[in-house]
């Protein structure tokens, strides 16, 4: 409910490249519970896997998106890493990623321009965002790659509030509880991010039958709040770029 507003009043909405302009309170409200706008959203859900927990020390070894649409996926990245270093045998027994399957696979500088091309300017959606948001910029950062564009949402803090009284917010724990079934195993990225993007619709649905709009002001409340992006580096001439100049 918008608090204060006459129902005469002239609406505006901004959203990404569009204004939406509504001559009255009534049309407004019937466009923001619309049942198909929740399902009209277009986002990527993604995740990383590690040699550790520890951004900027740890390295990624596995890197996938997934692009929903109309509620379904309908299109994946995804990449194992060169961490450039060995893995250590407690990550290795998490996700299953040895040595020997990234030995020759491209290093994150590579891997991280192609991700950015894919998930462009649509919005984000990852498990326990802030720590695969972490390691991402750090790499970022590091080799002042490309880094997608779109605001990154967290479905576990998401869930916390949308899903009250499940056993935990593990994403296994949520799939399980939410009986969510796809094809892959756990802890490795691509599935991950696909059992992500499926929890992320359903809370899409819940917060529409309860009635608010589903308004990315809205998402972002219930991702904590505090909105994340990923840096947009300009990348810095070194001495031997020169040089291949000349």
């Amino acid at each position: 409910k918008m608090v204060g507003v006459p129902e005469n009043s002239q609406i505006l909405l901004f959203g990404k490249n569009v204004i939406f302009i509504f001559l009255n309170y009534k049309s407004c409200v019937e466009f923001l519970t619309n049942p198909k706008l929740h399902r009209a959203m277009q986002y990527v859900a993604f995740d990383i896997e590690t040699t550790g927990f520890l951004p900027g020390a740890d390295q990624i070894v596995e890197i996938a998106g997934v692009r929903f649409k109309d509620g379904k996926p309908v299109e994946t990245f995804a990449s194992l890493v060169n961490p450039k270093m060995l893995i250590p045998p407690g990550a290795m027994r998490i996700h299953g990623i040895t040595d020997e399957m990234v030995a020759n696979q491209p290093t994150i500088d590579h891997v991280l321009e192609k991700f950015a091309e894919f998930c462009a300017h649509d919005i984000l959606v990852a498990h326990n965002a802030p720590f695969d948001v972490e390691f991402v910029k750090a790499n970022v950062l590091r080799h002042e790659t490309n880094a997608p564009t779109g605001l990154i949402l967290d479905s576990c803090s998401m869930a916390r509030k949308v899903i009250p009284g499940a056993p935990n917010y593990k994403l296994g724990t949520l799939v399980s509880h939410l009986q969510i079934t796809c094809d892959g195993p756990f802890h490795r990225a691509e599935a991950d991010a696909r059992f992500c993007g499926h929890l992320f619709q359903i809370m899409m649905e819940r917060i529409f039958k309860s009635g608010d709009p589903v308004v990315i002001e809205n998402l972002i409340n219930l991702s904590g709040g505090n909105p994340l992006k990923f840096p947009q580096v300009t990348r810095q001439l070194k001495q031997l770029d020169l040089l291949m100049d000349l």
